[in-house]
């Protein structure tokens, strides 16, 4: 069975936000000496991901 793709939008700070906070997660797990390869990897997606301008419609 296929796992399902999820779409995030995030605004240019939410995406600041998020990369930031996975780099302190990563930065804590490396001094408890524990493996970061699972943020490594998520890190590297975001980072590659392209952005996309969505327009929204206030009603």
């Amino acid at each position: 069975m296929r796992n399902p793709k999820y779409h995030i939008y995030l605004t240019p700070d939410e995406r600041r936000t998020v990369i930031n906070s996975l780099i302190d997660l990563r930065n804590n797990l490396i001094s408890q000496g524990r493996y970061t390869d699972n943020i490594d990897e998520l890190l590297i997606k975001l980072t590659k991901a392209r952005t996309k301008r969505i327009k929204v419609k206030e009603v």
